[in-house]
């Protein structure tokens, strides 16, 4: 239901800027925005459908989870496409979208709270999209890294626009199993990635980035037509754009050390390169602290609950990436199963993931998301210690993968509602979107560093000696998920009341 009236606030279309003068680059941007919806008014968020609105945020967070998850599953097939190409070479696929990704989720989340969260919802499913489309026509490997730069632009501007579309227009109680629907869709994109992946990748691995392209493209104009528009009551400045500069130098350059090194020999180039990364996350830092609009609100991390769940979301997702690449390598190189045969030996876990997540999220809203977290975070782990004692270079699928899969599918389910929760029930509603973007930010940082490790431990390992580098890897991923239940038992639990009025101003603009 479109609404016959157009509500402009005076400081989005330039006409006024706060201290009375007119702003140019408002103006700008409304114009620019204002051709992207077409002219046409949004849903007033009275009349907005809330099943219509899941349906469309949902069908984004299904987008952004199926692509991980497919993306892994081909990785054998896209190293083997490109001639020549290394291990390390082609992790760059995984981590330079995790990298733009993590650097433009806080910025993405506070231009949505300026110029309205439905509009930059649109624009990112239109950009991932045409990534995704240039993805798929990639005939070298750097013009496939670029292509999935694009679409991790994309993803940064749907994923906290997402829930922050979502949430106001439900009634409060609803919320925490909103949050749970939420999260339980992402791991439905994760349950079918794996089948889906080797299906297509048979054909080739090209076909795993088309299937994006008409599902983001049908999202955003539906999106245009159905979803209300919701902005930042208080009006936040425009995020820092050096500083998102800064945050992909500093974290790029360490995975470029960790991935690289053991080429090196860890050399004088992988601390030098270490040592450049250390002193841009400093000015990263500093600069955060001091700007007005930063890309890391530092006073959000002080707030005890919001700060050890982004502890420990960036260390469990570094486990959980590391898992993620490693299970498909050690299947297709190891057990020599094929792509397609590969991906469905993955689809338990994450289908597990899927059916317990809306139950995770009532529990963690129930009792506190520390405790429910933990037991995920320690679960996970569990599913790695059984690898570690019964795998073996000889495939025995049901008596050896498959209960590491079930029991470490078991805690993704159950952890990572607890993250989201953490966030929605310690910080203001206003500033949802940006600090999910800051909580998904060190989620994909932390990825970007598992992968990083992984592929810095494994290392080019031959013979008997390849099940000890797997083990090594496993070892990894267990200690990071302990020091992340750790820290997850340290969140107290919150007063913070769940029907707390939301301070988001609502408006059809």
């Amino acid at each position: 239901m479109s609404s016959n009236r157009t509500y402009e606030a005076p400081w989005f279309t330039g006409r006024h800027h706060r201290d009375g003068r007119r702003s140019r680059t408002g103006a700008r941007a409304g114009s620019v925005l204002r051709r992207v919806a077409g002219g046409r008014s949004p849903v007033p968020p009275e009349s907005a459908s809330p099943r219509w609105v899941f349906a469309l945020v949902a069908t984004a967070a299904f987008l952004a989870t199926l692509d991980l998850f497919i993306v892994n599953i081909a990785f054998p097939s896209i190293q083997a496409g490109f001639r020549g190409a290394s291990l390390s070479g082609v992790s760059w696929v995984l981590n330079g979208y995790a990298i733009v990704f993590a650097a433009l989720l806080v910025p993405a989340g506070k231009v949505a709270d300026i110029v309205g969260r439905r509009r930059v919802f649109v624009v990112g499913l239109l950009v991932f999209g045409t990534g995704s489309a240039l993805c798929a026509a990639a005939v070298s490997l750097p013009m496939l890294i670029g292509a999935r730069v694009l679409q991790a632009a994309g993803a940064a501007a749907v994923t906290p626009t997402s829930l922050g579309l979502l949430l106001p227009v439900l009634a409060p109680q609803r919320r925490p199993a909103a949050i749970g629907a939420w999260a339980a869709i992402g791991a439905v994109g994760a349950a079918a990635g794996p089948p889906l992946g080797g299906l297509l990748t048979q054909l080739s691995w090209h076909w795993i980035f088309i299937v994006n392209v008409p599902l983001a493209f049908t999202a955003a104009l539906l999106s245009l037509r159905s979803l209300p528009e919701i902005r930042d009551a208080e009006r936040p400045r425009l995020p820092d754009a050096l500083g998102s500069a800064l945050l992909v130098g500093a974290v790029g350059l360490t995975t470029l050390a960790l991935v690289e090194a053991p080429s090196w020999s860890w050399d004088v180039r992988a601390w030098g390169v270490l040592g450049v990364a250390g002193i841009l996350a400093a000015v990263f830092v500093r600069r955060s602290a001091r700007h007005p609009a930063p890309v890391l609100e530092l006073s959000i991390l002080r707030v005890r609950a919001f700060g050890l769940a982004s502890v420990a979301a960036a260390l469990f997702f570094a486990a959980f990436g590391a898992m993620l690449l490693a299970n498909v390598i050690f299947l297709t190189s190891v057990w020599h199963y094929s792509t397609l045969r590969a991906g469905i030996a993955l689809t338990p876990g994450p289908i597990t993931a899927a059916l317990l997540a809306p139950w995770s999220g009532k529990l963690s809203k129930r009792i506190g998301p520390g405790p429910v977290g933990a037991a995920g975070a320690v679960l996970f782990a569990a599913g790695s210690v059984w690898w570690i004692a019964r795998i073996g270079l000889a495939p025995h699928y049901f008596t050896q993968f498959l209960p590491g899969m079930v029991i470490g599918g078991t805690g993704v389910g159950v952890v990572l509602p607890s993250f989201t929760v953490a966030a929605s029930a310690t910080l203001p509603p206003a500033r949802l979107s940006t600090g999910i973007g800051a909580q998904t930010m060190f989620r994909q940082i932390g990825a970007t560093m598992g992968v990083a490790t992984f592929v810095a431990i494994l290392g080019t390992p031959q013979g008997p000696g390849v099940l000890d580098a797997f083990n090594n890897t496993r070892v990894f991923m267990i200690t990071a998920a302990a020091i992340a239940a750790g820290a997850l038992l340290a969140i107290r639990p919150t007063t913070r009341s769940a029907s707390a009025t939301p301070a988001a101003v609502i408006q059809s603009a």
